[in-house]
């Protein structure tokens, strides 16, 4: 899907499955919250829908995928055509979506799969929770299915 995408669209995308940003924040991702030199997304309170600031570590994967975007727009990561992004979900987004056969998707469940993928490769919950910005650790037992490997320490207890 991320493929069919255009090639702006691909890098908010690509961010999303990476560090697992809202839409909002990946859209509106201004160079003032980038830190390149600390490895560093700060995202602010007013602008999480937790109000809780978080910083975000960066991997390689998405450093690079953000010096690609530099030069392009003075204040904003993304743009388009010179202007800033003001949106990710586009018709440009729903259009890839179709053209890759998938139906009954929106750009959240971009997040939605970069969760299940830290829980399926054995982050806890409670920094997934700090990761993913959330207020509430309820939201985020959505997720504890996807791995029961925390549990193995455990089962031992009712041995004889």
């Amino acid at each position: 899907m991320i493929a069919q995408c255009s090639e702006h669209t691909q890098s908010m995308a690509e961010l999303t499955l990476q560090i697992g940003l809202r839409e909002a924040n990946v859209a509106k991702l201004r160079w003032s919250q980038v830190d390149l030199n600390r490895k560093m997304i700060t995202i602010d309170a007013e602008e999480m829908k937790s109000g809780i600031t978080i910083g975000i570590p960066l991997n390689a994967t998405v450093i690079k995928l953000i010096k690609k975007q530099q030069g392009l727009h003075s204040v904003y990561v993304f743009c388009y055509q010179g202007r800033p992004v003001k949106k990710a979900s586009t018709r440009s987004f729903r259009k890839a979506l179709k053209r890759s056969g998938i139906a009954d998707f929106r750009w959240h469940d971009l997040r939605h799969t970069w969760a299940s993928w830290h829980v399926m490769n054995g982050t806890p919950l409670h920094v997934l929770q700090e990761l993913g910005g959330w207020a509430s650790y309820d939201m985020v037992l959505r997720y504890a299915h996807l791995s029961a490997e925390h549990l193995r320490q455990y089962i031992k207890n009712t041995e004889k």
